[in-house]
């Protein structure tokens, strides 16, 4: 069923038999509360094939109903929600809308049905597909990444599409947690140079953490170190690396 405006649909897993909803106002597609009513997945003006309703309906019924406990659990449901969205968009095409509810980061992405990529914005080819540029640096309640354009944001973010390991993901995630709860307990006893040395410590992890994630991502991008943004920290040292090469 071809429509003149493109119908818009957001996979979200509820726990329902169908993670689509549509807005109840067709014309209020730009708020996601508008997004309540539920789209059956046998539906004709959907037409899909049996496997995907099949994956679909399994990954939405999968979420337990009080949310997840452990992170490795939610990032695997989040990335196979990722990709059945992104099989979604490519059988739908171009007559429909599809967003993307992520969990993990709490936000709404754009999935595209031609280029298989995620975007802050609908029709964004215009703008980079992913950061080039990176900077590692801790900062209370901030992602331990950051690009222009993107602002902070995490390791396993799917719009960034830096496929970077699991080990390394959790490490980030875990440096990160440390910067906060060091901080916390800083202004919590108020007592100079107690943390020093748990400072001294995540600065230099993350300086191994911004080589391994340069290592990673190889010679299409460069990371810079730019240190912890507490205590002054940051101001010791900008290092900046192309791969496994030291600029």
């Amino acid at each position: 069923m071809t429509f003149e405006e493109p119908r818009h649909v957001l996979v979200h897993a509820r726990g329902e038999p169908s993670p689509l909803y549509e807005p109840q106002d067709a014309e209020a597609h730009d708020d996601l509360g508008a997004f309540t009513r539920n789209v059956p997945l046998d539906g004709a003006g959907l037409g899909l094939p049996e496997e995907l309703v099949d994956a679909l309906r399994s990954w939405s019924l999968s979420r337990p109903p009080e949310g997840f406990v452990s992170r490795p659990d939610l990032r695997g449901h989040a990335n196979q929600g990722l990709a059945t969205a992104q099989r979604l968009a490519r059988y739908l095409g171009p007559s429909w809308v599809v967003r993307y509810w992520d969990e993990r980061h709490r936000s709404a992405k754009w999935v595209c049905w031609g280029c298989d990529r995620l975007h802050w914005e609908r029709d964004s080819h215009g703008t980079p597909p992913h950061p080039v540029h990176l900077t590692v640096e801790g900062e209370y309640k901030f992602g331990p990444l950051r690009s222009e354009g993107f602002g902070d944001f995490f390791p396993d973010d799917p719009a960034a599409a830096l496929d970077l390991s699991d080990g390394l993901v959790s490490s980030l995630y875990a440096w990160a947690e440390g910067v906060d709860t060091t901080l916390d307990l800083d202004l919590r006893d108020r007592e100079d140079g107690k943390y020093d040395a748990d400072w001294e410590r995540l600065f230099r992890e993350g300086m191994e953490l911004a080589r391994r994630v340069a290592h990673e991502l190889g010679p299409a991008r460069t990371v810079t170190y730019k240190g912890l943004a507490h205590g002054g920290l940051a101001a010791l040292t900008s290092v900046t690396w192309q791969g496994d090469r030291q600029l």
